[in-house]
């Protein structure tokens, strides 16, 4: 299997083993590792986001880990933009790039492409939320088809969050957020993909989930958070919403024991992994899925 001329995508749940299958497969082909995780890319939380040591790096070369500062605003956009650029550099060098992350926005960004829709100004996006309070999930529904009749074959009335964003694009743009999807591209063409789904069996996952909360803790985290409370980062930022923030915090406010801050840390973590397969399930049923268990047979396989 020869995979020198293909841009390797690598998803999967948290604590499935993405990170070290990439650096097994990375040396194998003379690859270099390109995160594809929204909260890794910050320099402040090394330990909660699970990034790689750099002792386990094994001289093969990692790019956009741990470069943002927690204060700074860091979209999918600027994500895609910033891969991209690594992309053609790793390809010019003639080494084989491997994007490796468990945010599925990410990337659909990098294989389907980014809608470019303009910015909404926020007094607009304010009046339709109080709108959406106002009269009612149900009724706002039956406001977004009168405007919007196509959005009723993409969206679900209960999925408050697209609906509220199909009405506010349609509203301000006079397009439907459907037909800004259609038109969006990727730079690629499928075929320049090798997509890995790292399929991990339930019950095992909730084990290494707990055992790596565990570690995360021994390794510092409490400390690491200690550090993030002084730099007082808004609510509103995506790095204050990182698991285990909330959780030590409580600790450091002697609301709960250690103990509880594993068992919170643990359950919340599953939640997410649960989350990140349904995305897969629903959005990658075109990428490759490799049980856990035959990735090294994979491996031999290249």
């Amino acid at each position: 299997m020869d995979l020198k001329s293909k841009i390797i995508l690598i998803y999967g749940p948290t604590a499935s083993g993405k990170s070290n299958f990439a650096i097994k497969l990375a040396k194998k082909i003379k690859g270099e590792i390109i995160n594809a995780d929204s909260i890794q890319v910050y320099k402040e939380l090394k330990i909660l986001s699970a990034r790689p040591f750099q002792k386990n790096y094994k001289n093969i070369k990692h790019h956009l880990y741990g470069f943002k500062s927690v204060k700074k605003n860091f979209s999918t956009g600027d994500w895609l933009k910033l891969a991209k650029e690594k992309i053609l550099d790793i390809k010019k060098r003639k080494k084989t790039p491997i994007l490796v992350g468990g945010t599925g926005l990410y990337f659909k960004a990098l294989t389907e492409g980014l809608v470019d829709i303009p910015n909404i100004p926020i007094r607009i996006r304010s009046k339709i939320r109080f709108l959406h309070k106002k009269i009612g999930a149900k009724n706002f529904f039956s406001e977004l088809v009168k405007i919007d009749p196509i959005s009723k074959n993409f969206v679900e009335p209960s999925d408050t969050q697209r609906v509220i964003r199909a009405y506010e694009v349609k509203l301000f743009t006079k397009r439907s957020i459907y037909d800004w999807f259609k038109s969006t591209r990727s730079d690629y063409e499928n075929d320049d993909f090798l997509k890995i789904y790292i399929d991990y069996p339930r019950f095992e996952l909730i084990k290494r989930i707990t055992n790596r909360t565990e570690d995360m803790i021994k390794n510092g985290a409490i400390s690491e958070v200690k550090k993030f409370i002084k730099l007082k980062v808004p609510r509103i930022k995506t790095a204050s919403k990182a698991i285990g923030i909330a959780e030590i915090s409580e600790y450091l406010n002697k609301k709960i024991e250690i103990s509880e801050v594993i068992e919170k840390i643990s359950i919340k973590t599953r939640q997410y992994a649960k989350r990140q397969s349904t995305w897969g399930r629903g959005n990658m049923m075109d990428w490759n899925k490799i049980k856990s268990e035959d990735l090294n047979k994979f491996l031999r396989k290249i």
